[in-house]
C-alpha cells in the first residue's frame, strides 16, 4: 500500500505477528534504478520475512530490480498488477497492465530468470469491461504460462477511469466466488484472496477454499488484529505479545532510527491504531498525533502516549 507500509510500519507489525508475511510499498522500477535505492529498499533484518513489491511493464527493468531485491536480503519479489491509480496507469504498470497479459507473461520471465527468489503476481479480478470470470482466467492461464505459481487476487474489478484508487477499493463489489473458482480451476497454482478481509474470521472462512489470505486496510487501521495470526494460522504456541510490549520494542527501534535521523513522527503515524477499543485509546491517539510533530519531539513522545493511555484506563475504571 503506497505510502503505508514503509520500513517503520513494517517493523511495527512485526513486533505484533512473527510469521505473516509483510510487503513493501509498490515501488516502481525507476525509483530503484534512478533514484535514492537504500531509501527504497532499506529495511530491518528483524522484518522478515518480507516480500517486495514492484511497479513496472519493462522486462529487462523489472530483471534487474529482482536481482537487485535478492540481494538486499528480501525473501519474495511480487509484481503488483492491481494498482488502478492514474499516477501508475500513466506510467504503464499497475492494473492497467491486466489488458496485456503476455507483457505480464514476458515480464514474469525475465524477473524469475534473473532471480532464485519467489516471483509473485498480484492482480484484480478484472479492469473496465474486461471483468468476466473467463477474462480472468484467460489472464491467470497466459501468466501461469510463463511460470507464475503464486497470485493474489483483489477480489474486485478496478475502473481505470472515472474512480479514485480510493473508490476503486470500496465501489466495485467484491467478487469472491470469481477467486474460489480460479482456485478450483487451477488447482496446482497458489490462489491469495485479498480485498474487504476485515477479521480473522473472515480470513478463516475463506482459507477453506483458497491458500491465503492478505489483509491491507484493515490491519492498518487496527494493527493489533494480527496478534492472534500466529497462534491461529501458523500454530505457535508462545502467546500474543501485549501491545505495552510492542510500544517498548518500538521504542527501541525509533531510538535507532531517530538517532540516524528520521522523525519520530514518520514512526508514530503508522501506530495510532494500537489501542483501538481499549480505555485510553482516544488519549494515546491525541498525544502522538499532536506532540510527534513538534520541533525536536523524539522517543519521549510514545513513552508518554503510553502513559496518558494507561492513566486514562485507571481513571475509567476508578469512575
Amino acid at each position: 500500500m503506497m505510502d503505508w507500509t514503509d520500513r517503520h510500519e513494517r517493523y511495527f507489525l512485526r513486533l505484533i505477528s512473527k510469521r505473516a508475511l509483510l510487503y513493501t510499498e509498490m515501488i516502481p522500477c525507476g525509483a530503484i534504478l534512478r533514484g535514492d535505492r537504500e531509501r527504497f529498499l532499506g529495511f530491518d533484518e528483524g522484518e522478515h520475512p518480507v516480500a517486495l513489491q514492484l511497479g513496472g511493464s519493462d522486462p529487462a527493468e523489472l530483471a534487474e530490480c529482482a536481482a537487485i531485491a535478492e540481494a538486499y536480503g528480501y525473501d519474495e519479489v511480487n509484481l503488483n498488477v492491481g494498482c488502478p491509480s492514474d499516477r501508475v496507469q500513466n506510467a504503464r504498470f499497475g492494473a492497467c497492465l491486466m489488458a496485456e497479459p503476455a507483457l505480464v507473461g514476458r515480464c514474469f520471465s525475465a524477473m524469475r530468470a534473473a532471480t532464485r527468489l519467489p516471483v509473485t503476481v498480484k492482480c484484480r479480478i478484472g479492469i473496465d469491461e474486461k471483468d468476466s470470470y473467463d477474462d480472468l482466467a484467460g489472464f491467470v492461464s497466459t501468466v501461469a504460462g510463463a511460470g507464475c505459481e503464486s497470485f493474489t487476487v483483489h477480489a474486485r474489478k478496478a475502473w481505470l477511469s472515472g474512480l479514485s484508487p480510493k473508490q476503486n477499493r470500496e465501489i466495485p463489489p467484491l467478487r469472491p466466488e470469481d477467486v474460489y473458482r480460479l482456485k478450483r480451476e487451477f488447482p496446482d497454482l497458489e490462489v491469495i484472496m485479498n480485498g474487504g478481509i476485515a477479521s480473522l474470521d473472515e480470513a478463516a472462512a475463506h482459507l477453506i477454499r483458497v491458500d491465503g489470505v492478505m489483509l491491507g486496510r484493515a490491519v492498518y487501521q487496527s494493527p493489533y488484529l494480527l496478534a492472534e495470526v500466529d497462534r491461529r494460522f501458523f500454530g505457535e504456541i508462545a502467546p500474543a505479545p501485549a501491545r505495552e510490549a510492542v510500544v517498548e520494542g518500538l521504542i527501541d527501534y525509533a531510538a535507532r532510527r531517530c538517532a540516524e535521523g528520521v522523525p519520530i513522527k514518520a514512526i508514530t503515524r503508522h501506530v495510532l491504531g494500537l489501542f483501538n477499543g481499549l480505555p485510553g485509546a482516544r488519549a494515546w491517539r491525541r498525544h502522538l498525533s499532536e506532540a510527534a510533530h513538534r520541533p525536536g519531539a523524539g522517543i519521549e513522545v510514545l513513552r508518554d502516549a503510553l502513559a496518558l493511555r494507561a492513566r486514562a484506563e485507571q481513571e475509567r475504571r476508578a469512575a
